[in-house]
């Protein structure tokens, strides 16, 4: 017995020996069939609304658009999703144009059901991101309105309301006395003379930099230069639209990411006089400070700190999340090095103005307008500039970009040097 009970201990140790490597070298396969969903996220807009569902693999994925009632049907083969995240992805936002809710279960076998209820008809992307800086493999779905707003019919609109605005003002306001009115009178051309005819506003792209799952730089105190340049870009909208020669546009005006090439388009549509993109600069080194003002250069960085930046910052597709699969030969076009000599030579003045405002209130880091081949800069037909308000990785400077009131104080400078260069250089006259 005892010969028998010591041959039974090591022929399963011998057993064992050979199924565990086995069993171990297949374990990998399995797991690596089933795609961990590790994090789901909901970008709403008025624009577009983002879903982003990230995973350490790919996702095997099938998508259907339904009607009666509007609803997109997505499959995930061999996915997992844990309890956190399906709760987040569930709450729906109201605000949301576009997403009434999202459900998820599980279909007979291994697919994940997620079904998107919708509040309209929509015009639905999917598309798959490599793995990128922090993030893993991600699977994103972009749901656009079936009839998008024309960023020029929604300027015109908002321009209407501007002029009504005025009108109601003027009609509250009270009458002259009577001597007043006299000097008014006489003051007033006479009848048969010509009126001058209306002058064109001044039209003002302006770009606040980043959003949505691209935060630009992150400051130590966890200040996200997207947040600040979009609450600085709405302050300076604001200054200027208070012009009676002025009108603006956001290229966003909400936590959302707006690719590059779509950015210039955008300013193009509204046939702009001026591109200004709002950023908050970082580096190495946190004793790096001062605003800077960039224009583009098409013979090369006019330093090693401005080349690197323009490569950061050209770099906000790859992690912001681009649909590659869409061939758009307008959007292609605006990132086209065309012959921009005019463009340049009209932005470095331009730049030169800001420059100069910002360094009444803020140190500069260098006295120049420095150049540099930003994607976002090339407007074949648009005085274009990057404006770094400050070093968001800075502590002195991040107190700042944080304060409300420097933050405006940011914005008011930027207005007054685009006042003052188009006092001196009137727009040019355009359709």
């Amino acid at each position: 017995m005892t010969r028998i009970a010591r041959f039974s201990v090591s022929r399963r140790r011998a057993l064992r020996a050979a199924i565990l490597p086995a069993a171990l070298a297949m374990m990998p396969e399995a797991w690596a069939s089933v795609a961990a969903i590790r994090s789901a996220r909901v970008w709403p807009a008025e624009e577009y609304t983002r879903v982003i569902l990230e995973s350490a693999s790919p996702l095997a994925h099938r998508m259907l658009v339904l009607k009666d009632p509007p609803r997109l049907v997505l499959d995930l083969d061999d996915a997992d999703m844990t309890a956190t995240t399906i709760a987040a992805l569930s709450h729906a936002d109201p605000r949301d144009p576009y997403l009434a809710g999202i459900r998820i279960g599980r279909q007979a076998g291994s697919a994940l059901r997620i079904v998107m209820d919708l509040k309209s008809d929509v015009d639905p992307q999917i598309f798959a991101l490599a793995p990128v800086a922090e993030y893993g493999w991600r699977l994103v779905v972009d749901i656009y309105p079936s009839n998008p707003v024309d960023p020029l019919m929604a300027l015109l609109a908002a321009e209407a309301k501007k002029r009504e605005a005025r009108a109601t003002t003027a009609e509250a306001t009270p009458a002259p006395h009577a001597g007043a009115s006299r000097q008014a009178d006489a003051a007033a051309p006479r009848k048969g003379k010509a009126r001058a005819p209306d002058v064109r506003p001044v039209t003002i792209a302006i770009d606040p930099g980043h959003g949505g799952e691209d935060p630009g730089a992150i400051g130590r105190r966890g200040t996200r230069e997207k947040d600040v340049v979009l609450a600085i870009a709405r302050d300076l909208r604001r200054r200027l639209d208070a012009e009676p020669n002025m009108r603006t546009m956001l290229t966003r005006d909400d936590d959302y990411f707006v690719p590059l090439a779509q950015r210039v388009a955008k300013a193009r549509r509204v046939n702009a006089d001026l591109f200004i993109s709002v950023h908050a600069d970082a580096f190495r080194e946190r004793s790096a400070r001062g605003s800077s003002v960039f224009a583009l250069s098409d013979r090369g960085a006019t330093s090693a700190a401005a080349k690197w930046l323009a490569q950061k910052e050209n770099a906000a597709d790859l992690i912001g999340g681009v649909n590659l699969d869409v061939k758009d030969e307008v959007l292609a076009r605006t990132l086209l090095d065309l012959s921009q000599t005019a463009q340049i030579s009209d932005s470095l003045k331009v730049g030169r103005y800001l420059l100069h405002e910002l360094g009444e209130m803020n140190p500069l880091h260098r006295g120049i307008v420095e150049q540099a081949g930003f994607a976002v800069l090339k407007a074949p037909d648009i005085p274009s500039i990057l404006v770094e308000t400050a070093f968001i990785s800075n502590p002195e400077e991040e107190a700042k970009l944080r304060d409300p009131r420097q933050q405006r104080r940011f914005a008011e400078s930027m207005a007054d040097g685009v006042r003052r260069y188009f006092a001196q250089n009137p727009a040019l006259a355009r359709a």
